[in-house]
């Protein structure tokens, strides 16, 4: 065998082995930022909340139980889009950097290919419902996919305004690589104008986040109170332990997308660490410690103070508030430009 086609299946194993590790890391603390966002959101509303660790009894449980398919549903699909939606979601942290270190293909796609990869899993929970003929189920999906839509667009703005400020200050071939955007961090390049921009698109970033997590108060597809739990009311079973982790995973995703975007930053350089095992453990430790603070401003704070949204509330919010939010945001950074550069 040549040197070059070792070294192929050499990058190969890599990536295969790197894939699933990530997918079980991502899994893990996916679970564990889960219970630790039911726990502090407990103590805000006066509850004591289930433990920690109660996100991984839940899945251990529910990979003991069978899968019921219900009569009238499509088999094949219902049970095909569960392993959608996880393979869709463990894709996503291939490009996204965690823990301080560059994202494992970050040299093969970038923030695009990730907005793309966002809506996969949606599209997943859909076939779901809709191949489960259960009515609540179809309710579900169809809420779904009318949030789906309307959170796209707000995050669109922020990826291309983040993105253009970049392409226009630098000279990096490609202002959409997440490498691209850890190596110029979006404060570095903003007056005092863009600066205000900035915050503008974090808050609509922020926001989005709720939405792409499925939480409060932009859970209208799930609504148990309303639809018994809309898509994944005839789930049960490894089938539904398998959409709970794609839901953990997703959100561990998209908080880490919020931090690549927003605060791509390591410790380590600041404590002057520069010995590779203690900067690589510093770095993962301020990656992790990020993550769960972007968690509990976008996701367990709003969660505790809000209601659940009607529908059309929902979308009114993504496409009317948010949007304008994002791209009034990218006009004072285009502004700013105009000023400062």
């Amino acid at each position: 065998m040549s040197l070059l086609g070792e070294n192929v299946w050499l990058n190969g194993l890599v990536i295969v082995i790197g894939t699933a590790v990530l997918v079980l890391v991502g899994a893990f603390f996916g679970m564990l930022y889960r219970g630790v966002d039911r726990k502090l959101v407990a103590r805000m509303q006066g509850r004591v909340g289930p433990p920690i660790a109660q996100p991984f009894r839940d899945v251990q449980k529910l990979l003991m139980k069978e899968n019921i398919i219900p009569s009238g549903a499509t088999p094949w699909l219902f049970n095909a889009a569960p392993f959608l939606a996880l393979i869709s979601t463990g894709s996503l942290l291939l490009f996204i950097p965690l823990f301080g270190q560059p994202a494992l293909l970050g040299r093969y796609g970038d923030v695009i290919l990730v907005l793309y990869l966002l809506i996969i899993p949606s599209l997943a929970f859909v076939l779901g419902g809709f191949a489960s003929s259960s009515p609540y189920a179809t309710v579900g999906a169809q809420r779904e996919m009318i949030i789906m839509m309307s959170y796209e667009a707000p995050l669109a703005v922020v990826v291309l305004g983040i993105a253009w400020r970049i392409g226009h200050v630098t000279d990096a071939a490609n202002p959409f690589l997440m490498s691209t955007i850890a190596q110029y961090p979006i404060w570095s390049l903003l007056g005092p104008v863009g600066v205000i921009g900035a915050l503008l698109m974090l808050l609509t970033l922020v926001v989005v986040t709720v939405g792409e997590a499925a939480k409060v108060p932009f859970d209208v597809a799930e609504a148990e109170t309303e639809i018994a739990g809309g898509l994944l009311v005839e789930y049960s079973g490894r089938n539904l332990s398998l959409f709970y982790l794609s839901d953990v995973i997703k959100a561990f995703a998209m908080v880490s997308l919020l931090v690549a975007l927003f605060i791509p930053y390591n410790l380590s350089p600041a404590l002057g660490i520069t010995a590779a095992p203690a900067a690589g453990i510093v770095d993962a430790l301020f990656f992790l410690v990020k993550v769960l603070v972007v968690m509990f401003f976008s996701i367990s704070l709003i969660r505790a103070g809000m209601a659940r949204f009607k529908i059309s509330q929902a979308t009114s919010v993504y496409l009317m508030a948010m949007t304008a939010a994002a791209l009034v945001g990218m006009f004072l950074v285009w502004v700013d430009a105009r000023i400062w550069v």
